[in-house]
């Protein structure tokens, strides 16, 4: 991440901005460290589901479900509250945001039950829901447009840096402290609380508040993009999928097929995905926008491969090698769908387009887990990988023959 610019004397402010923002410095690093520190906490988990098996005695389509009730939270949160901080301002929603994510961490250290677990995931989908629209904006407010730091550069990694620093974090700990299902959660819940401190002393960056007003926030696929918007969120999607199952059964995979203790290794395989998925966005200024779209169904088909090749043969490298592939290839087709979206669909509904766009990408990071729990109940976790492989290969292969016929007819 690009260091933030150094404390200088700010300029007079606009007359649309709160003469009391906080440019830069402390303000920037207390935003950007409670959105990666919430972030991180919604990962954490994952390394130690075999310990929560184990403890708890649910099978792997209960893992599948602790998780996909994470992500519903997150779409249901963003459809409810993903304008709650134009409407009362940026800080009491990352106050919110970061009480949450205590909670959250309070009653995963407390948990004696599924049913806790179940509740400690809905409410860290909503801390994730309302952090994200509320960090994101505040980092855009409180850098200013002439930071060297952009804005969606530093909350892209404090956005995904949080949700691979916390599997990664969880599994070290687990395997090098004591009480490995306590003593991860006491480390999240301090540096939660010292997130809400940070945003707290803070002032408010937003110089418009439109006032609450609780409605679901409609779903809108634009007209005039129809067609780009749906191969976008079908190809992203599919690379959220491998992501969701990723988290939600790579330690099963690596207890129960290769026999491996270390959940630091879980954590490192779900962190690289993620860590892929933040240095990916980076693909984008690269690639035409003509060619982001073809790279990343091709990468997706190439990364389902490489892990329907791994639950063949109980291979780590593939494993390893198609987290990182998907991770890339996800990203691609994220930065693709959000750049066809904010500069072709009509301004009235973008904001609304974005929100149904990432609505989608979130139910696809559910749905596919739980199917895929289903499946591993009735035909066993190896051929359940193979055949979730295969449905995102194809569905991946559907999404680059539409996009080679649509250009062939336009040529």
């Amino acid at each position: 991440m690009e260091n933030p610019t150094a404390r200088t004397v700010d300029p007079p402010s606009p007359p649309d901005e709160p003469r009391h923002v906080k440019r830069g410095g402390l303000a920037v690093l207390g935003v950007a460290f409670a959105f990666w520190i919430t972030m991180a906490g919604t990962t954490v988990p994952t390394p130690l589901y075999p310990l929560y098996g184990e403890e708890f005695g649910f099978t792997p389509f209960t893992v599948t479900v602790v998780f996909a009730v994470y992500a519903l939270g997150v779409v249901v949160g963003l459809l409810v509250f993903g304008r709650l901080s134009d409407q009362v301002g940026r800080r009491p929603v990352l106050i919110a945001a970061t009480l949450l994510s205590v909670g959250a961490a309070a009653v995963f250290l407390l948990a004696q039950s599924v049913a806790a677990m179940l509740v400690a995931r809905v409410v860290s989908g909503f801390s994730a829901a309302l952090v994200t629209g509320a960090a994101t904006a505040a980092l855009a407010e409180r850098l200013g447009p002439d930071s060297r730091a952009k804005p969606a550069t530093v909350a892209l990694f404090a956005n995904m840096g949080g949700l691979a620093g916390g599997t990664l974090l969880a599994g070290i700990l687990a395997d090098v402290a004591p009480s490995p299902l306590r003593t991860p959660w006491v480390v999240v819940l301090a540096l939660a609380a010292l997130g809400t401190l940070g945003v707290m002393v803070t002032g408010e960056s937003s110089a418009h508040r439109s006032g609450f007003t609780l409605r679901v926030q409609p779903l809108h696929v634009p007209g005039e993009i129809r067609s780009d918007f749906l191969r976008s969120a079908m190809a992203a999607g599919s690379g959220f999928a491998v992501l969701g199952v990723l988290t939600a059964v790579t330690g099963l995979f690596l207890g129960t097929v290769r026999h491996e203790t270390s959940h630091a290794l879980t954590g490192f395989v779900v962190f690289t995905a993620f860590a892929c998925t933040a240095f990916g966005q980076l693909l984008v200024r690269v690639l035409k926008p003509a060619a982001a779209l073809p790279a990343s169904c091709v990468g997706l088909i190439v990364a389902a491969g490489l892990i329907a090749t791994s639950m063949a043969t109980g291979g780590l490298i593939p494993l390893l090698v198609g987290a990182a592939l998907d991770g890339l290839a996800t990203a691609l087709a994220v930065g693709h769908g959000v750049g066809t979206i904010t500069t072709r669909s009509a301004p009235l509904h973008r904001g609304a387009s974005v929100s149904t766009f990432f609505a989608v990408l979130y139910s696809m990071l559910a749905v596919p887990a739980i199917g895929v729990g289903v499946l591993i109940r009735e035909t066993g976790l190896r051929p359940a990988g193979e055949i979730f492989s295969a449905l995102v290969a194809a569905l991946c292969l559907g999404v680059l023959l539409s996009l080679v016929r649509t250009r062939g007819k336009a040529a």
